[in-house]
């Protein structure tokens, strides 16, 4: 079932106080069936979750007008940002109150908080990727890691690698994209990072894919596909004839649409020695700092708090 789902050109005045969701396709996501179950247990059951689909790609007006409305609606409390983080953010800083120090430095915001005609910015990508990273990868310390895309998620990712793992960062990360502009923000923000990683970027051609790339990984390498390939725009970042690194993890940012990624490393899984995980548990820490931010609710990110509305979400998944 899909839920109802408005765009820029059909945002109407809340009726009820309302978080948004800002996407391509939002109407598909389980988050209408998780956050129907989280009402209860968060003391939001007259909040209502209504999805936005913005066009990837969309001309900068497009954004200022959702930021607009939610900044300007008495009932709009905030949103989540999938996607769309940075160039959200380049539309539309100045009609921002402020942003937090990781959106300032990240230049995305990934959640979007509204009250009495004012609007914050906030980056959460960095706090969720770390808590989804430590529940895959137990120890990641001097591992390869192969980062396949250089959007908002991904360079959250690799801002946690340069600027928070410590002791257990990774040894080397390679991250690709078809877009020099966004290998050049990952540069940009791993500058003055840990300087014990070894850090590859790079630019893929028109039709080349990471098979090559994935060859030249160490045993127990980590591989993400950020591309969006798989939910946004169809396929898979590799072949069908990829070997992944042995005893490696494969983890896709993704949990819904054709995942040609996951069946790929789930197919190779028992070959290689793979742990695969889904985006899953990245969408519910996703999703419960976004809430969090929204309305302040001092949503643990760990403990029995918190994996009572995991299994909340799990139940509805």
């Amino acid at each position: 079932m899909t839920a109802e789902t408005l765009t820029p050109d059909t945002l109407r005045p809340a009726t009820s106080p309302t978080m948004y969701f800002v996407g391509v396709t939002t109407g598909s996501s389980a988050i209408h069936r998780v956050f129907a179950a989280w009402r209860p247990l968060l003391g939001l059951d007259d909040v209502e979750l209504v999805g936005i689909d913005v066009p990837v790609g969309a001309d900068a007006a497009v954004y200022r007008r959702v930021v607009a409305h939610l900044r300007d609606d008495e009932l709009s409390r905030g949103a989540l940002v999938t996607t769309h983080k940075l160039d959200l953010y380049a539309a539309s800083t100045d009609l921002l109150r402020r942003v937090n120090d990781d959106a300032a430095r990240l230049r995305e915001v990934s959640a979007l908080v509204a009250r009495d005609g004012w609007i914050d910015g906030h980056a959460l990508d960095t706090i969720t990727s770390q808590l989804s990273l430590q529940a895959i990868v137990p120890r990641l310390a001097g591992r390869d890691v192969l980062v396949m895309g250089a959007g908002g998620a991904a360079l959250a990712l690799c801002d946690y690698f340069a600027h928070r793992a410590g002791a257990d960062a990774p040894g080397r990360v390679v991250v690709t994209d078809i877009a020099d502009d966004r290998l050049a923000s990952i540069r940009t923000d791993i500058g003055g990072g840990n300087p014990a990683i070894e850090w590859v970027t790079h630019r893929l051609s028109p039709g080349e894919t990471h098979d090559e790339l994935l060859a030249g990984l160490t045993p127990g390498a980590v591989v993400v596909n950020a591309t969006g390939m798989g939910k946004d725009r169809p396929g898979s970042p590799l072949t069908d004839a990829a070997v992944f690194p042995s005893g490696g993890y494969a983890w896709e940012f993704n949990y819904r649409g054709e995942l040609g990624f996951l069946r790929q490393a789930r197919a190779r899984a028992e070959a290689d020695g793979l742990t695969v995980e889904d985006g899953w548990r990245y969408f519910v820490h996703g999703w419960t700092r976004a809430v969090d931010a929204v309305f302040d609710l001092g949503i643990p990110t760990a403990g029995p708090d918190f994996e009572r509305l995991y299994d909340a979400a799990q139940e509805v998944r």
